[in-house]
Formats: C-alpha cells, structure tokens, sequence
C-alpha cells in the first residue's frame, strides 16, 4: 500500500513567521521567546518533533537566531540557525527530570537574557532573574492568519478526516461497541495520514451529545455525533458529522438534521471578513435554541490550526470578527431526548477577502 506522505512546513514561511515573531518581541520589549510545545517549534522552524516521550525547544532571539534543542545536532530544521542537542536517556532509560535536561544547554543563552516570553509552560528556575512573560494568547492572535503551507497541512487532515467518516459509514452499526468504533477509526485515520497522528479525537459516543468511547454497544435508534478532529504534525482539523446508528432515521431525527443543514446555509450566506462572531452567533442561537423544544447549547464555533481552539471564537463570551486569513471550524448542533440525543454537523473554512472556501465536503446525510 502506497500510503500518503503529510506535507512539510516550508523554510520560507518559517522564516517569515519568525519575522512576524521578532516584530512583536520588538514592540513587547523581549529579548527572546521560548517554545517548549512541539508544535510550536514545528511552527517556528519547520522542525518536527516525532517522538512524543521526549521534549524538545526553541530559543528566539530578539536579533532573528532561532535556536532549536533536541536529542540531534544533525535534525532536520530547515528554518534553524543553531542546533544544541541533549540527551534524554542513558541506555534507553529516560532521565528522571526531562525538562532539565532538555533546557541545561539553554543556560548560557539565558543568562545573558533580561525579558523571555513564553507560550505554556514558564521555567523560572532555569534563570532566576530572567522576567517571564507569558504570551500564549497574544501566539494565538500572532499566528492567527494561516501561511499557505499552513493551509496545506490542514488540507492533508481534513484529507484524513474524509476517510475516517467513509470508514465509520461501512461499519457503524447497532451492536458494535464504541470502542472498537474508537479503534478502527484510529487506525483509518494513522493510514489516510501516512504519519502518526499528533491529535486525535473528540467524539464516540451513541446516544448522547458527545464524548469519549465507551464499552457500551450502540443501539438501534440511536444518532452518532462523530466529532473528529485529526492531527497531524501537530495541525489538526474538526469536523462532525451525525450518522444513524441503524441507518432508519426517525421524522423527528430527519427534521432537526434538516433543520441544521439550514443553519449552515444561513451561516455560509453570512461569512465574510468583518463578521462579528458574536452577531453570527447568536442568529444561530436564535434559530436552534428552543425549536421543537430542542436545545442548542454550546458554542458555534472556533479556530483550527495548532491547538484544538484557537482565535477566532465564534463565542458570545468573547467578541472576535472574522479576518481573512482565519481557518476556523463552524458546528451547529440541536439535541434533545427525542432525538436519541442530537445532530450536530461541522465544517471547516478558510475565510478569504472575498468572502470563504469551505474546506471540507463529506456529505452530510444521516
């Protein structure tokens, strides 16, 4: 089996995330930024982290030296200027404290420091008079408008995605439990990536709005809201979609899916760059919430990219507006007992300055 390759980070874009990194340090008054979130460090220098047991980092310094540590001084980084390696095992054994050992050739880059930001985790014991800052949402503002070898990563995952719901239509089916759905959707998803996956999730359950899979049997009747989100080399889509678990749907089920493919229309009539999320929201809202006595109750939508959420928010608790540039996914749902528990049906789009291009296209049908 030919199986597919992800696409690699490019060194260009690399490098120009790094210089929209340094613009902002210059305005924040830091002298360096530390990334120890193996995205992250993909995302700065196109090094990607394979193994998952062991950390690595990024040292970016105000003057552009990006600085990456890992168990190699020959990695792969196409967008690194300096390479500083560490071990962290002694005859296979993992040492005891990793981090320490991952930042120890850190140290002397740090003590000739004043000002750090950090995305995650600070280590303020590694350089006691360093002042640390954190910048985890003002990184998700940074890296907000995708690079088009961003989009391409999350093309490859929706890619993966696609197979995952083709493969949960062939063998969904009331007696198979949620957990070995869980598993050969897993294994669907390792393969249509050709790569291990970096995330992977969200949703298994039958018969309830969602959650994590169970040893319970999906039963006749019931509705499946397939929540899948795979990552891969850290970017990751989100996508739902809602199946029937005998494939006989009831009225009340056809009706509430039908009336959320409406909602998703409404919504792709509206998108556009300066759209207020919390306005496309609460339209929504005012749509799904209470209809038949259902409920919507949840958010409307988010970011994609690095993280499982990310800006924008489609959120009344925030008050974020569309830009192009955003990758976001859009989730509509309605959920009631009657419906054996809910419809829910997510897309992925890339906002334009025209207005979107919906990114995935798995039909949609129960």
């Amino acid at each position: 089996m030919n199986l597919p390759s992800p696409p690699q980070l490019s060194s260009a874009s690399s490098r120009q995330r790094q210089a929209r990194l340094q613009a902002y340090m210059l305005e924040k008054n830091l002298d360096a930024v530390l990334f120890t979130h193996r995205h992250y460090v993909y995302w700065l220098s196109a090094y990607w982290h394979e193994q998952i047991l062991t950390p690595c980092a990024t040292l970016f310094l105000a003057d552009g030296t990006c600085i990456l540590v890992t168990h190699s001084d020959q990695a792969d980084a196409l967008a690194a200027d300096e390479i500083l390696s560490y071990e962290p095992q002694k005859l296979c054994t993992l040492v005891e404290n990793l981090d320490a050992a991952l930042c120890l050739p850190l140290i002397p880059y740090l003590e000739k420091l004043n000002r750090i930001g950090v995305a995650g985790n600070a280590r303020p014991w590694l350089a006691k008079k360093l002042e640390w800052v954190d910048i985890t949402l003002d990184f998700q503002y940074l890296r907000r408008k995708k690079d088009g070898d961003e989009i391409d990563a999350i093309r490859h995952t929706i890619q993966a995605a696609d197979a995952v719901y083709t493969k949960a239509k062939e063998i969904l089916q009331p007696g198979i439990s949620e957990i070995e759905l869980y598993a050969q959707l897993q294994a669907t998803a390792i393969e249509a990536a050709g790569d291990l996956l970096s995330g992977w999730g969200n949703d298994f359950q039958s018969g309830t709005p969602g959650g994590l899979a169970r040893q319970r049997a999906a039963q006749a009747g019931e509705l499946l809201p397939f929540d899948i989100g795979v990552g891969v080399r850290g970017y990751r889509s989100d996508l739902c979609r809602t199946f029937s678990v005998d494939g006989q749907p009831t009225d009340l089920q056809q009706a509430a899916h039908q009336r959320v493919v409406e909602m998703l229309e409404h919504i792709e009539a509206r998108l556009q760059p300066g759209l207020s999320c919390r306005t496309l929201f609460e339209h929504i809202q005012s749509q799904l919430d209470g209809w038949k006595g259902y409920q919507f109750k949840h958010h409307l939508g988010h970011g994609i990219g690095l993280d499982p959420h990310e800006v924008p928010r489609l959120n009344p608790c925030y008050d974020d507006t569309l830009q192009p540039g955003d990758l976001i996914a859009i989730e509509p749902g309605i959920y009631g007992d009657e419906l054996k528990a809910g419809i829910r049906l997510e897309q992925n789009y890339l906002i334009t300055d025209s207005g979107y291009e919906r990114l995935s296209n798995f039909p949609l049908d129960l």
